[in-house]
């Protein structure tokens, strides 16, 4: 790994992130300084960069692309990576020494062993003047673990302060720390679900979850999600966009419900396997951050069937902890440090995971 000068003890990393939700880019310039074996952190300044129409329709139908006009996507949605990266340090003024990428998922079959985010890490690196690092999931695949969840080092090193740390983004996903081993899975799909039937009336999101507030649970369409196999199934396991659409959309659009019912079907289903997991693993105290927790009916859900405490930070957290997390694995892959745990990806050995572009 090349080396970087410093004029500061703290460490300065671009973090990126592009969710299952199109949000839109989220980029996060944050400052790291250790202490002995303790991080520290600072969101200097973020952003979310909106996707265009066009953009956002590519990023939701690449998986449907012929390979050309993927491996095309795939460069375009680098330039425009690196190219926002630039005027984001400019306009910020800021002097970040490296980007970390996380890239937009389009692909994840760890059963199949492999996993892909697109965002060309070379395009990034030229357009965006930076040491860029990318493609965190790979290694970790190729050493037969899942290629996720990835936060769990984040969030132990960054906020240990609380019990668990729950994600709501377009996949809930949750990190703690039982009998000194790190643990961590995906939950359920949430965002994906409600930003995917918000879609059908012409909404980007279901706001405070009025759409899901309004409709009827239907539980004999509950009781059918809680018995997919991936709610029964024990160790090392993620969810993608595939499992999704195939088990979960499939089902819902068999049975004729409203829009409304089937947003108040998602958010019953959501909160009572997150309260499952909560009760299960008896958390007390609990972080929430992304999209999600804005959510007010389905936090109101989650706490009709937990005692758990759920904290909400700022809104700096809330909106760019991922981002924040992926800049920290782009941090400890440039120090060569592991950054992917085998607890919880169940691969064959801790990893440092990251494909490195030079500028």
């Amino acid at each position: 790994m090349p080396s970087i000068k410093r004029k500061t003890a703290g460490f300065t990393v671009i973090g990126l992130m592009s969710g299952t939700s199109l949000d839109g880019l989220d980029i996060a310039c944050c400052e790291f300084t250790r202490k002995g074996k303790t991080w520290n952190f600072d969101i200097k300044a973020a952003d979310t960069i909106q996707y265009s129409i066009s953009l956002a329709e590519k990023l939701a139908k690449a998986h449907l692309m012929p390979a050309e006009e993927f491996w095309r996507t795939h460069v375009e949605f680098g330039q425009f990576c690196g190219t926002e990266v630039k005027k984001f340090i400019q306009a910020k003024r800021l002097k970040p020494m490296l980007v970390a990428s996380h890239g937009h998922t389009v692909f994840h079959q760890p059963e199949n062993g492999f996993t892909c985010q697109i965002g060309d890490g070379a395009q990034i690196a030229v357009h965006s003047g930076l040491l860029t690092i990318c493609d965190f999931r790979s290694t970790d695949l190729a050493l037969g673990g899942q290629g996720a969840p990835l936060v769990p080092i984040g969030d132990t090193q960054l906020f240990s302060e609380y019990d668990a740390c729950l994600n709501i983004g377009g996949i809930a996903n949750i990190s703690f720390v039982k009998r000194n081993k790190v643990l961590a899975f995906d939950i359920c799909p949430t965002n994906f679900l409600f930003n995917f039937y918000a879609a059908r009336q012409g909404k980007k999101f279901d706001r405070d979850g009025e759409m899901a507030r309004a409709g009827r649970v239907y539980k004999m369409v509950l009781n059918q999600m809680d018995k997919l196999d991936y709610y029964h199934t024990e160790g090392y396991k993620s969810i993608g966009r595939e499992w999704i659409e195939q088990e979960v959309i499939s089902l819902l659009e068999r049975n004729g419900l409203s829009i409304e019912d089937k947003q108040a079907t998602c958010v019953e289903h959501a909160a009572q396997q997150i309260a499952k997991v909560l009760n299960t693993h008896k958390i007390k105290r609990l972080l929430i951050t992304g999209g999600g927790a804005y959510h007010s009916f389905l936090l109101e859900r989650i706490k009709a069937y937990t005692k758990c405490r759920l904290i909400l930070p700022d809104k700096k957290i809330i909106e760019y902890k991922e981002a924040l997390i992926f800049a920290f694995l782009g941090l400890l892959r440039y120090e060569n440090k592991v950054n992917c745990l085998s607890s919880v990806t169940g691969a064959k050995k801790d990893n440092s995971g990251g494909a490195v572009y030079l500028p």
